[in-house]
């Protein structure tokens, strides 16, 4: 039996870091949706009791440090299970890219091992378990567009964000999440409108999203990497409605609903990033 698992990337329409919390994190508020551009993640069973991590990337560790293989773990722990289990993962969401490439191989991971290993898991039981994981693992787990609080984990769905072209634009040098929420200073740094966002949602109003895209670490970000910013100006020249970091950064994503557009702003950047990816938000 093998089971394989579709894992959509990402983003932050808005980021607003608000304070830091007792536990180390910082409380969060944030509207994230996901994109059609996915990773796979393949399970079947093994013989013996181990747990092995194959991947199509040489940028992801392969062994106990793995988010995967962390969810097998804790799914083993926590239920008694004693099967091994052989984790594939076939990578295209760019690494380290703010486009919780990591958390969605998780959650793929979650769905296919409750079904192989016949847990009957419920959604909340599977968000409640992926938050052990990861911030961003409830909200892969689900897979739609919704506003994230509490350091991720607290959920409430939206609706699906206007039909667009999605350009994504990745520096080659990667960011640090902790490093970057490290540097954050929530008194200074910009806080994005997230009610203004999710009323762009609610009435479907594609100018007011893009109108409306923000991201608090964006400042810090930029201090550490000069790409992004330069990415975001040949975004914006090249007739992008909207642009923004995602996440901590460093991929950069820009909207438009022109195919000409499109096209231009994909041309602006060849040869100028190495990793451009076009893609559509899911919903």
């Amino acid at each position: 039996m093998e089971i394989r698992v579709k894992a959509n990337a990402k983003i932050n329409l808005t980021l607003d870091a608000l304070a830091k919390r007792p536990d180390g994190y910082h409380e969060v508020e944030m509207v994230m949706t996901t994109l059609e551009l996915a990773d796979y993640v393949t399970v079947k069973p093994r013989l013996d009791q181990e747990i092995v991590i194959e991947t199509t990337s040489g940028l992801i560790p392969n062994d106990n440090q793995n988010l995967c293989f962390k969810v097998a773990q804790l799914l083993r722990d926590t239920y008694g299970v004693v099967d091994g289990v052989t984790i594939m993962i076939e990578k295209n969401i760019p690494v380290a890219a703010g486009l919780a490439g990591g958390s969605a191989d998780a959650a793929a991971t979650f769905h296919a091992l409750n079904e192989l290993w016949q847990l009957q898991l419920d959604d909340q039981t599977l968000a409640n378990l992926g938050a052990r994981i990861g911030s961003d693992v409830p909200f892969c787990l689900l897979n739609t567009t919704a506003l994230a609080t509490g350091r991720g984990e607290k959920l409430n769905l939206l609706p699906a964000p206007p039909k667009c072209w999605v350009i994504l634009a990745k520096p080659q040098v990667g960011l640090s999440t902790a490093e970057v929420y490290g540097k954050l200073d929530v008194t200074t740094t910009t806080h994005p409108n997230t009610q203004a966002m999710i009323a762009a949602l609610e009435t479907n109003d594609y100018n007011q999203m893009c109108m409306y895209v923000g991201n608090s670490l964006e400042t810090v970000s930029l201090a550490l990497c000069d790409q992004i910013q330069q990415i975001k100006d040949v975004m914006q020249q090249s007739g992008a409605e909207g642009v923004l970091m995602s996440g901590s950064g460093p991929t950069v994503f820009g909207f438009t609903q022109s195919e000409s557009r499109k096209n231009r702003i994909l041309n602006s950047l060849k040869g100028f990033c190495e990793t451009v990816i076009e893609t559509r938000m899911k919903g």
